[in-house]
């Protein structure tokens, strides 16, 4: 048996998960990589861990300094899980609308959180965030938005478990994106390693990457307001725009089908899966990422269509 020191060794190397219960053709396989599992409950325990680990070692964050960041959550938790046992005050800069279970973790982790209107989105956000630089002495942002660091993360830890856990045989990668470093990481990993691979982001209505308008939406986690300089639209083989509804739907089946109790952008991450099994060449091996829990999102209603 392995006995862990602290909580940072058990993040990644989260369960993969073949889908048995939804009904695929042409012999499609789907897999689901569980990054629910992580510690603190996300795929950004990854980007966490990854950003305060880099800041510290470049000197742009020095002990006793403080990071200040955006966030919609799950990397705030992943930040503050990060900072654990050393010395760094953390304040995150959240809009109202985000769920409050990922608030309550945040400040269980030591985390300050400082709301701005849900009506000014992520860049209302981000301008807060500037201005807390200039006031606070000694704080960093990791700009996850604008970070290299970012997609390195997934590129360097998540794309190699997947390709390792699937005995290198990847034919479609799907994936929401929010900040896109997820996607962005993992696709390349993976494309490097199969360059006929493709590879399929996803979004829900409310996102700016197929055209539309930036808005609102329930599907928490995904959606962009703007295109971040590291993401290269030459990855992006098709983009899934998933309706709420549909998000929602994928969530409910998950846990009655699959015993999966995962997160709205799962859901609409699922329901973009399934539509590429509809045309997907025989034998195909799909994989997806279930980014969070639904746990995080129990206010939001989640198991009844998200409010």
């Amino acid at each position: 048996m392995t006995v862990y020191k602290n909580i940072h060794e058990l993040i990644g190397n989260t369960p993969m998960l073949e889908l048995t219960q939804f009904q695929l053709p042409n012999d499609v396989r789907l897999f689901a990589k569980l990054e629910f599992m992580n510690p603190g409950g996300s795929v950004k325990d990854r980007l966490g861990q990854a950003l305060i680990e880099d800041a510290l070692a470049t000197g742009k964050l020095v002990e006793g300094g403080t990071i200040i960041e955006p966030t919609a959550g799950n990397t705030g938790i992943g930040l503050a899980l990060a900072a654990i046992n050393r010395n760094i005050n953390v304040i995150f800069v959240v809009p109202e609308k985000f769920s409050m279970e990922k608030q309550a973790i945040m400040r269980a982790l030591g985390a300050k959180i400082i709301n701005t209107p849900t009506e000014a989105g992520m860049k209302g956000a981000i301008e807060k965030t500037e201005a807390l630089l200039e006031e606070i002495p000694r704080s960093y942002t990791p700009a996850q938005f604008s970070n290299a660091a970012n997609p390195l993360t997934y590129y360097k830890t998540l794309g190699p478990e997947i390709w390792k856990e699937l005995d290198g045989h990847v034919d479609i990668f799907v994936a929401g994106a929010g900040t896109g470093g997820t996607f962005m990481g993992t696709a390349q990993y993976l494309h490097s390693q199969n360059t006929s691979l493709k590879t399929v982001i996803v979004e829900p209505e409310g996102s700016i990457l197929n055209g539309g308008e930036a808005g609102s939406h329930k599907t928490e986690g995904i959606g962009m307001e703007f295109l971040p300089s590291y993401m290269d639209r030459s990855y992006f083989h098709s983009i899934h725009t998933i309706s709420d509804e549909d998000a929602f739907t994928r969530v409910k089946e998950l846990a009655a089908k699959e015993g999966v109790l995962a997160g709205s952008s799962s859901g609409a991450a699922l329901h973009a899966a399934l539509l590429e099994a509809q045309s997907a060449p025989k034998g195909s091996r799909i994989v997806t990422i279930f980014p969070d829990g639904s746990d995080r999102y129990i206010s939001k209603k989640i198991f009844e269509g998200g409010i």
